[in-house]
């Protein structure tokens, strides 16, 4: 009897182990299943996608998103694929500056500024632009809130305080109209998360914009796209300039240095030459499948820089190619395509002068190509640039092939007429067209007729055959 009971326990000991090590590994197996959901990529869908920057307040008369929805088929039909919406929530009161505030001054985050409509609006606003196979984004503040945001009062343990131990803006900023988070608090990153995930949650919305994200802890913004991804795969754009971002979850960031260096190209302070400087620390900098933003304006550029011509001269036209074709994904501002040629108020009611459509068929052309073309699609499902060289330093001509698909630009970034003659071998043979005019020559004879180019001018050339 005492053998046949210590073989029974035997026997009910293993299969109690064995039951445990399962449950364990299933567990191990059940943690590994939801690490793997988690998708930190680009979605597949960003790969040839532009952007265009919403500015509801400027877009039209009423400055509302009712009035805003029936543009959306007109941009459909240009060639945007994501829409990014300027901070579209209620705007504090406390401190404000000038009539109507600053967009990034947020009372509630969770709401919609009574300006621009209700959340009902902004639901049909999604669904509109999803029906149209389009996408969504929202422009989040992390940084700092409005000083009469609801959490000031409720939780002023969640802002930072000054050595008189008051909330205050900023620091080392004139953003006197904001107040400044404190990230060491953890109650408050969770707020913020949930936050964040309301607007995917309720409305669907496809992703965020993140406000000077350099400012907020890279570790939060970790911990929150994690949790935004568990959702739905995301796409994060990170208004900042810095490989990090990346890290953290982020697929695009700003291309803050080359719009710096374009800038100064177009008055004369730099050199092309900085281009190709500048590429080679990128692409050292950043993983291959980061995706860079570029852009010749924006709500920031337009109201406190100034405008493209004012800031560019004659060459914005020549920038915008180089935005469009040289690396990363292009942004588009509102009224960029009407020519925009003033300063919008960032604190009032400005309306964008549409009057003047003239450059819309510019940026047609180069976002159709952006669509159909391998070689300029974003990040690493498009081709790195290799420069043509030429005996002339003004001259900026470089190839990007993927495949059977190629692009060529020629471009003179000087503001005087320039002739050059080729120092590089390549295949003159092939048959390029010109996407604006559609003629079509051998590349030989493109660069023979482009051998002295005017001030500021270009070609984009993409191979037929």
């Amino acid at each position: 009897m005492n053998n046949r009971f210590i073989v029974i326990l035997a026997a009910l000991l293993f299969l109690t182990l064995s039951s445990c090590k399962n449950k364990q590994e299933n567990k191990s197996e059940t943690k590994q299943k939801d690490e793997k959901v988690i998708d930190f990529s680009a979605p597949e869908w960003s790969k040839n996608a532009t952007i265009y920057e919403v500015n509801l307040r400027q877009y039209t008369p009423k400055g509302d998103i009712k009035s805003f929805i029936p543009y959306v088929g007109k941009l459909k039909k240009m060639g945007i694929d994501i829409l990014w919406i300027m901070p579209p929530y209620p705007i504090g009161k406390e401190k404000r500056k000038g009539d109507l505030g600053s967009p990034y001054s947020i009372s509630d985050y969770t709401a919609i500024n009574p300006d621009l409509g209700t959340i009902e609006d902004f639901k049909k606003l999604v669904e509109k632009v999803h029906s149209l196979d389009m996408k969504i984004i929202l422009d989040w503040v992390g940084n700092h809130s409005s000083f009469d945001n609801h959490w000031a009062s409720e939780h002023p343990e969640w802002y930072t305080k000054d050595s008189l131990g008051k909330i205050t803006h900023p620091k080392g900023t004139d953003w006197t109209d904001v107040a400044d988070f404190n990230y060491d608090n953890k109650e408050f990153r969770i707020a913020m998360i949930d936050a964040m995930k309301f607007w995917i949650e309720k409305c669907n919305i496809d992703g965020y914009r993140c406000d000077v994200a350099g400012f907020v802890p890279n570790d939060f913004w970790k911990e929150a796209i994690t949790e935004l991804q568990k959702l739905k795969h995301v796409f994060m754009l990170a208004e900042w300039d810095a490989p990090e971002l990346h890290d953290a979850g982020f697929q695009m960031t700003y291309g803050w240095e080359f719009h710096h260096i374009i800038n100064q190209i177009a008055k004369g302070k730099m050199v092309p030459l900085a281009i190709d400087t500048f590429l080679k620390k990128d692409y050292g900098r950043y993983p291959a499948d980061a995706y860079r933003m570029n852009f010749t304006t924006n709500h920031d550029e337009n109201s406190w820089n100034g405008t493209i011509e004012e800031r560019m001269g004659k060459s914005g036209d020549v920038m915008n190619i180089l935005c469009f074709t040289l690396q990363g994904m292009p942004l588009i501002y509102s009224g960029q395509e009407a020519g925009l040629n003033k300063r919008l108020s960032f604190f009032g009611k400005d309306t964008i002068d549409w009057s003047d459509n003239s450059k819309q068929e510019f940026y047609e052309k180069l976002l159709a190509l952006k669509h159909r073309n391998k070689a300029v699609w974003n990040g690493k499902y498009g081709a790195k640039p290799v420069k043509i060289k030429t005996d002339n330093d003004k001259i900026y001509s470089y190839i990007r092939q993927k495949g059977n698909d190629a692009v060529v630009v020629i471009s003179n970034l000087s503001d005087k007429k320039q002739s050059f003659k080729l120092t590089d071998k390549i295949d003159l043979k092939s048959v390029y067209k010109d996407i604006f005019s559609g003629k079509q020559k051998s590349l030989k004879d493109w660069f023979k007729d482009y051998s002295k180019i005017g001030a500021w001018k270009y070609v984009v050339l993409e191979k037929t055959k």
